[in-house]
């Protein structure tokens, strides 16, 4: 086992990691932005280097600067998090330069599945069911020919990155070269790769996701689903695990499919399998992320698998313990991401208690929210034996969670978990757009 881990990533998540790893007796480093000086992620871990300027591109984007400071503290292995360099081949390449540990999958496993034009085409190659789509495109002509044949509406999508970028919605042949070149642009930009692909707009779907680990003997094992429907500009806000919408018999094929993706792609260590599924729960691989999901707590909650743990276990050799007959989903769990609007400095800070409740977060009182990173506060997680009582836990529970000082979205989270859609568990990725219809509608009436 890793005697010191670096972990290359801020706020929540790397709380979240630096927790893990001292439970496992692991010494940590943490890397900090100047702007990050007085974080809590820096305070927590047994030394604390800083890498660099405020904007991510001069510290958290750096690998170079990342891979001198756990080699100057003697770090043998880097945890990436999730976000930043999580995802990106060419860091772990230089971490395995360098002698480190990567914890996470090899950067020729990342590179296969981060560029979502060929991984769609492995999936086809190894039967999993694919969205009707083409292949990478040279241009808007062919973009433009190639809706006419699938059938408007249609996304364009960056071949490389996630997060809800490279992403447009078309639905008339006059919109695609705007949306073509924009989309193109905006992926280029954030990923260094502007190829797109075209995919068929299904509607109304879900956004349902696989949480899998593998070790380097090829033993994968599924823990579950998760439902990620309710997003806002392709950005998650409350996930849940279980799905109120899947089957025993539908998450078997889920994780069947999930599994198989994973073989086919080599895959190891933590990874998730995205599919979108219809009403009539025909689903279909959408990407795979190989990286630990912000969401990781629910499936954690209802399986008992400590998954940061086992990520930081597989990198070090060791082999799954368990297999997929000793999973079983238990009870129900729901996260309401806490998001800011806009910086600010914390005046009050108050967390909920009681059973199976938690605030995973960075914040404390008096901290001031820098405005250069990603808006995510934290994450609030709650655990029950039914989704009714999940539900009505979390209700309690962001009504009880105050961030004075900040802006932010706990408002409208507890207007979601509230609304009778979300209650029944028939949403889908349009939930918030209905939502908001239903809000304004009240509001004038």
């Amino acid at each position: 086992m890793f005697k010191k881990i670096l972990i290359a990533n801020r706020g929540e998540i790397a709380v979240r990691v630096i927790r893990a790893c001292k439970e496992m007796g692991i010494l940590t480093v943490a890397v900090y932005s100047e702007a990050d000086r007085e974080s809590l992620h820096a305070a927590l871990a047994d030394e604390a280097i800083c890498i660099g300027g405020a904007k991510a591109e001069e510290s958290y984007l750096n690998g170079e600067r990342i891979v001198a400071a756990a080699l100057a503290t003697g770090a043998e292995a880097i945890h990436p998090g999730y976000g930043f360099l999580s995802e990106n081949a060419g860091f772990a390449a230089l971490c395995k330069k360098h002698g480190l540990v990567f914890i996470g999958p090899s950067d020729e496993i990342i590179a296969r599945m981060g560029d979502k034009d060929a991984a769609r085409r492995l999936m086809k190659e190894n039967g999993v069911p694919v969205t009707p789509g083409t292949d990478i495109l040279p241009g808007v002509k062919e973009a433009v020919e190639q809706a006419g044949k699938i059938g408007y509406p249609v996304l364009i999508k960056a071949s490389a990155g996630g997060g809800g970028k490279g992403i447009r919605l078309v639905e008339r042949p006059e919109d695609m070269e705007r949306a073509f070149q924009t989309a193109s642009s905006e992926a280029q930009k954030a990923f260094g790769d502007g190829r797109m692909y075209l995919e068929k707009y299904l509607s109304p779907v879900k956004h349902i996701e696989v949480q899998l680990l593998a070790d380097e003997k090829g033993n994968i094992v599924c823990l579950g689903e998760r439902e990620c429907s309710i997003q806002k500009n392709n950005q998650k806000l409350i996930e849940e695990s279980p799905s109120p919408a899947v089957s025993e018999e539908t998450r078997s094929k889920l994780m069947e499919m999930a599994a198989k993706a994973a073989k086919a792609a080599g895959y190891l260590n933590a990874g998730t399998v995205e599919f979108l599924m219809d009403r009539e729960g025909n689903f279909y691989f959408m990407e795979m992320n190989t990286r630990l999901q912000v969401e990781h707590p629910v499936s954690e909650l209802v399986t008992g698998v400590d998954i940061v743990k086992w990520q930081i276990r597989i990198a070090a050799g060791v082999l799954l313990d368990f297999t997929q007959e000793d999973i079983e989903v238990k009870g129900s769990a729901i996260e309401c991401r806490i998001n800011a609007q806009g910086a600010g400095k914390i005046n009050f800070f108050h967390t909920p208690g009681g059973p199976w409740v938690r605030f995973d977060t960075f914040l404390y009182q008096g901290y001031e929210i820098p405005p250069y990173y990603d808006s995510m506060l934290g994450k609030m997680i709650v655990y029950s034996s039914t989704r009714e009582e999940a539900i009505r836990k979390m209700q309690s529970a962001l009504c009880e969670l105050i961030v004075d000082g900040a802006g932010n979205n706990i408002e409208s989270q507890i207007e979601i978990v509230r609304d009778e859609a979300f209650k029944k568990g028939d949403y889908y990725t349009n939930f918030m757009e209905e939502f908001e219809k239903r809000r304004e509608k009240k509001q004038q009436s």
